[in-house]
This record gives structure tokens, C-alpha cells and sequence, in this order.
């Protein structure tokens, strides 16, 4: 899987992935970004439903950046792009009636977002890191080789590796198109024993800043 981070005009080769991964502005969005005109009311009113201008730029800077990237692939106007849902039990976006071969993903959590774009299914995610409280309450979640992993590192360095293992896991499933309505369980996304992760699927984590995790998985081999 190879990522790129320039806007191309062209769909996405064949097991390319171009992945973006930024910080909203501080400003409200809403003044500073004209993307925002772009939004289907939908969005408009997600964004309209924020209490917090934080989480409402957060939203509208994810949202509008995706449309801008999705318009340089398809040639297509930001507000002429058609999102919908897929029928996957976790109802995955996607792009309607794409004029190219075309998938999306995108995530936002406390001030990183996420979005990657490919020809084939893709899944991203960016976390902060949790506490270590947090971690022991997913532990049971997990795949049974995840936990005794993760139980075998010095707590120092349980909560970094737990949240770089839970955004493969939730990449992996954003991709797949189930989201978390397919258990934590199923799937081995661990560290050492890659052969022991999903057949047919990329599933790696991406550089972010300290404080947070990122990952994409990109789907290689039909399934």
C-alpha cells in the first residue's frame, strides 16, 4: 500500500492509497473555509448541530476538505458530489454514481482528521490515545492473541500499542463495511504475527503526531 499526498485528476491507481491527515483550522470553519458552501444539507445540518465551534470546525473542515479531494478525482464540483450509504450492516459512505472507480474513508477524533481515498475499499481512523483505564475495559474486546499481546507489554507502553492495534482494528472494519457491528473479536490485527491478519487486505498505521494513533487498510485481492 502506497500512499501519496498530492491531489491527482485521475482515480487512484490500482493498490495506491492517498491519504491525508490534518488539523483543523482554529478558527471557525465557517468563516475561514468556503468549501463549506459545498456541504448537502445533510451536512450542513450535522455541522449546524454542534454546540461546540471546536467540533462543529472539526466536522465542516473534515467534511469540506473530502468533498475538495473527492472534486479533484472526478472532475466533478464539490456541491455536485452525491454522497449516500452503502447496504453493509454499518452502512459505510460513499460516492454516488462516481465517473471513476472510486472509494472513501474518513475520520475525526479530538483535532486529527483522517481521509483516504482509493480505487479500491478503504478504511481509516485516528484516535487519541486512551487512558490506561479505558484499555483495560476493551481488553476482553479483543481478539484472544491481541489481549495476550498487549498483556505482555510493560504498562508504560500498553496504552500507545492498544490504540495503534485499535485503529488497525477499526480501519480494517471501516473497509470491510461493518463497522463495529462486527465483533473486536473476529479479526487478528496484532503485531506479531502478520500472516495471522485478514487475507487480502492492507492494514498498516500511518506517522501522526504524539498523543494520537492512525491507520488506513486497503483492500488488495477481491474477496
Amino acid at each position: 500500500m502506497n500512499a501519496t499526498r498530492t491531489p491527482l485528476r485521475a482515480a487512484p491507481a490500482a493498490g495506491r492509497l492517498h491519504l491525508l491527515v490534518f488539523r483543523p483550522p482554529a478558527e471557525d470553519v465557517a468563516r475561514v473555509c468556503p468549501l463549506m458552501q459545498a456541504l448537502d444539507e445533510m451536512e450542513a445540518a450535522r455541522a449546524a448541530s454542534y454546540v461546540s465551534a471546536r467540533d462543529r470546525t472539526q466536522y465542516v473542515a473534515a467534511h469540506a476538505t473530502l468533498r475538495g479531494l473527492l472534486a479533484a478525482y472526478t472532475g466533478l464540483e464539490p456541491g455536485r458530489i452525491v454522497l449516500g450509504r452503502g447496504e453493509e450492516p454499518y452502512g459505510k459512505p460513499q460516492l454516488i454514481d462516481p465517473p471513476v472507480p472510486l472509494h472513501f474513508n474518513l475520520s475525526h477524533s479530538h483535532g486529527l482528521i483522517a481521509i483516504g481515498v482509493a480505487a479500491a475499499p478503504v478504511g481509516v481512523d485516528v484516535q487519541r490515545v486512551p487512558s490506561p483505564e479505558a484499555v483495560e475495559m476493551v481488553l476482553p474486546r479483543l481478539h484472544p492473541q491481541e489481549r495476550e499481546e498487549l498483556r505482555e507489554l510493560p504498562a508504560a507502553e500498553r496504552t500507545v500499542a492498544f490504540a495503534r492495534l485499535w485503529t488497525r482494528k477499526e480501519a480494517y472494519l471501516k473497509g470491510l463495511g461493518t463497522g463495529l457491528t462486527r465483533s473486536p473479536a473476529a479479526d487478528y490485527l496484532g503485531d506479531r504475527n502478520a500472516r495471522g491478519r485478514p487475507h487480502g487486505w492492507t492494514v498498516r498505521n500511518v506517522p501522526v503526531q504524539p498523543g494520537y494513533a492512525a491507520a488506513a487498510a486497503l483492500r488488495n485481492h477481491p474477496t
